[in-house]
């Protein structure tokens, strides 16, 4: 696999950058696990990519090595961790034009400027050979002041002013918020804390604050706030109290359902129609209603009976959207 080639070759960079007085094929090939000629055709690569490779020969061997004025840099990344970084700056794209994104595309330029060229080109191909793209996700580069503030005021323990528009009426309102957490889930940026206003413990969408800025007031994170236990119900962002449900997922969804974590409360069951049930305890929440909803006819409900009738009539209601 092309991977697996690019990480041998990086080993390789590595052997001969540490050599002065160069290494054997034999030794090379025992030390990136491979046969001679894979060894010859790698070396030929780096040569074709611009590493001044050379080579002499001692008592009838070939021993290579880079040319004296040729410097690795700075360099203590393994393959794995290399990738790491690549993954990390993928994984935060959705987060572009946010101190997120931003900050860890500026840790890795500066560790290419310590680099050659062509160790940076390299170092580049190898982190495109395995990527993570993105699924759908919101924008937040208009956010990029208030993620400031809120992660100013999270690390400062700092009460916020803000702005925020609720998204089931559209309407704007004044809030103070003693933010506890930020938090990115399922394409989307939240912050849980005390919401003054309410007098409760409430979670925001970031990208409904309209403006936000620290306030002279301070807050301590009470003791008895645990983020796990409180997310630990939930389906998705929003939080309510559980309740057991089971549903049956048709045989053409069996595969699916059972290769994924949906929730660490899950339990899975086989059926003798190859379909699969699933057992979970998590708060019925909208989040919840529309994961189910997105299997169509392939999931039913079981129970509590309430939901089943709640999700029954929603799929009436968007029946009825289609005969009319």
């Amino acid at each position: 696999m092309r991977g697996d080639q690019l990480a041998r070759q990086w080993q390789l960079i590595q052997l001969l950058a540490r050599s002065r007085a160069g290494v054997g094929v034999d030794a090379l090939a025992a030390e990136l696990d491979c046969v001679r000629r894979t060894v010859y055709r790698d070396l030929d690569a780096l040569m074709y990519a611009g590493f001044p490779v050379t080579s002499e020969k001692r008592d009838g061997r070939a021993f290579y090595r880079f040319m004296d004025t040729f410097g690795l840099g700075d360099v203590p990344f393994t393959t794995d961790e290399v990738l790491a970084l690549a993954f990390g700056e993928d994984l935060l794209r959705p987060l572009e034009g946010t101190v997120f994104h931003d900050s860890i595309r500026s840790a890795l330029e500066k560790i290419r400027v310590g680099l050659g060229p062509e160790v940076s080109s390299f170092l580049e191909r190898l982190g495109q050979s395995f990527r993570v793209l993105p699924g759908p996700h919101k924008r937040y580069a208009r956010q990029r002041e208030a993620i400031g503030v809120l992660n100013d005021a999270v690390l400062r323990r700092r009460t916020v002013a803000m702005r925020y528009l609720t998204g089931r009426t559209g309407d704007l309102s004044d809030r103070s918020l003693d933010p506890y957490r930020v938090w990115y889930q399922g394409g989307g940026l939240y912050v849980i804390g005390h919401d003054h206003k309410r007098d409760e413990i409430r979670t925001f969408a970031v990208e409904r604050i309209q403006e936000a800025s620290l306030s002279d007031a301070s807050f301590e994170v009470p003791g008895s706030f645990d983020f796990e236990a409180y997310k630990s119900s939930s389906f998705g962002v929003m939080t309510e109290p559980p309740v057991a449900v089971r549903i049956r997922f048709e045989k053409s969804w069996a595969l699916h359902v059972e290769e994924r974590e949906w929730h660490p409360s899950q339990k899975l069951e086989r059926l003798p129609d190859g379909g699969v049930e699933l057992t979970i305890e998590v708060g019925a929440t909208h989040d919840f209603r529309n994961w189910l909803l997105s299997f169509g006819d392939g999931a039913v409900v079981l129970e509590p009976p309430d939901l089943r009738e709640e999700v029954a009539a929603e799929l009436e209601r968007a029946l009825s959207h289609y005969r009319a």
